[in-house]
């Protein structure tokens, strides 16, 4: 009997690109005679037309599954929305743009059947702008601070997974779900393999600049305690150097030592204890923020419809 590959994609803004990454699955599996495959594709409120092209492709290939949010919901959580839906023992997410090599797929699949838990493409240098790549680098210094990400690991969006790691991640229900964050709390067993990204051919990322700082928040506040702690060592440091130069002040008088002042020095001090304050301040509102949306029980994602495949008749998943 066939093992069974179940593809996640999250659709936004792809109706010229769409097509042509299912095709390439298509072409990668036909050949298979050892694994059977599902696609899940997520349709995240997109403005443009692809779902009525999931709708077209669906009635060529009954092996697709199409998931219809009611709102648009984020990538992360459109992926966890596909999560809620698959049904082979391995999972491979990849992104709709056609910048994920497909054809690399058999270099995922065996580090799977190796033992590993988590296999992600390692891309040399992603094809993104300067301002990206930066952003890239930073959220990987993060993970490794806050979650023990190994150091040689790079993160991506084309990855394939098992299938007890996904029922894990799928454990967590609260609202800004963080993919990488969530892999890197349930397993230390994951292998990078190389490969080339492509250039995007049509249109541009979905990301602006908000979305990104966001982006970043969810995993800087979502799986560790450790920016409130180094909130905490920043003010003992600031309180302490104001006790260091209150005393140096002290000194200065006892010995009526004459200078001339000026606004300079205080001014500086007074800016930069206040910017302590303020990003101590924002960070704790943060936290309290999220752990009051996470109380209202507001939801990942809301599913208008779903048109299944014919694996899923049957078999379905709860959602």
């Amino acid at each position: 009997m066939k093992k069974r590959i179940s593809f996640v994609i999250p659709c936004y803004r792809s109706e010229n690109t769409i097509t042509g990454v299912l095709d390439e699955i298509r072409s990668v599996m036909k050949d298979s005679e050892t694994y059977d495959y599902e696609i899940v594709a997520v349709n995240d409120s997109s403005p443009d037309r692809v779902y009525e092209v999931l709708i077209y492709e669906q009635k060529k290939d009954n092996r697709i599954t199409i998931i219809d949010l009611a709102k648009n919901a984020g990538k992360q959580s459109a992926v966890m929305a596909g999560f809620s839906m698959v049904s082979g023992e391995i999972v491979v997410c990849l992104d709709d743009d056609g910048q994920c090599p497909v054809q690399e797929l058999w270099k995922l699949v065996d580090g799977i059947e190796d033992g590993y838990d988590i296999v992600m493409a390692q891309y040399g240098k992603k094809k993104q702008s300067l301002f990206r790549n930066m952003g890239s680098r930073m959220n990987s210094v993060m993970f490794h601070w806050l979650l023990d990400k190994p150091k040689n690991l790079q993160l991506s969006n084309f990855y394939a997974i098992k299938i007890f790691i996904v029922r894990e991640m799928m454990q967590y229900r609260n609202p800004y779900p963080y993919l990488h964050g969530l892999m890197l709390r349930a397993t230390q067993n994951i292998l990078g393999v190389p490969m080339e990204e492509r250039r995007r051919q049509i249109g541009k990322s979905g990301y602006t600049l908000r979305k990104l700082v966001a982006f970043w928040l969810d995993g800087l506040t979502g799986f560790s305690v450790k920016p409130l702690r180094v909130a905490i060592a920043l003010g003992m440091c600031s309180s302490f150097g104001g006790i260091i130069y209150g005393i140096y002040l002290l000194f200065r008088r006892i010995r009526n030592v004459t200078v001339v002042t000026g606004w300079t020095s205080l001014m500086a001090l007074m800016l930069f204890l206040g910017g302590v304050i303020l990003v101590v301040l924002g960070l704790i509102g943060e936290y309290i923020g999220r752990i009051y949306i996470c109380m209202n029980a507001s939801p990942q994602y809301v599913i208008r419809h779903v048109e299944k495949n014919r694996y899923l008749k049957g078999n379905e998943n709860d959602v």
